[in-house]
């Protein structure tokens, strides 16, 4: 039976809006999946970050997808490697990077292992990832937390402009 995955792009490095108009292509090529849905670009100040970065270029596509969710988030990581992402034990988690895929929501399921944990943990932290959801999925619940509209407010402050490139059309 196949799930909607919700996936959260992110580049600051190498020509961000590219690097995710090619992770969407490549997402859409996933064995048993489909490309429902993506939000447009956003550009966003960096959250967190414990030194100076150029801002990120941000995104939310929506997957139809027969796979598990572990499953997808070997993909993600497959997409990430081939993009020059090499992850590595004690990565700062707010460093800059090349291609950051997350696995933010899959269905209404609720998952909690050593690497994958479902729906993302911080997603509802997050203006980069809220507004971009809301764009594609306007009725998005987060599971445990409730609809992710009502977790606009809290992130207020954080600045966040769209812009006028598509990522995927």
């Amino acid at each position: 039976m196949a799930s909607v995955a919700y996936i959260g792009l992110g580049s600051n490095l190498g020509h961000p809006r590219r690097r995710l108009a090619r992770a969407l292509t490549e997402l859409a090529r996933l064995p048993r999946t489909q490309l429902v849905a993506a939000s447009g670009n956003y550009l966003t100040a960096p959250v967190g970050a414990g030194e100076p970065q150029p801002d990120y270029v941000n995104a939310v596509a929506a997957l139809r997808t027969a796979l598990a969710p572990g499953a997808v988030l070997r993909h993600l990581r497959a997409i990430e490697r081939r993009h020059g992402r090499r992850q590595q034990r004690g990565e700062r988690r707010n460093a800059p990077r090349l291609l950051d895929l997350d696995l933010l929501l899959f269905g209404r399921r609720r998952l909690s292992q050593s690497r994958l944990i479902v729906p993302h943990p911080r997603m509802h932290e997050r203006a980069f990832v809220l507004r971009p959801l809301l764009d594609i999925a306007p009725a998005a619940t987060i599971p445990g937390r409730g609809a992710a509209r009502t977790w606009l407010r809290s992130v207020r402050g954080q600045r966040i402009d769209r812009t006028r490139t598509a990522v995927w059309r």
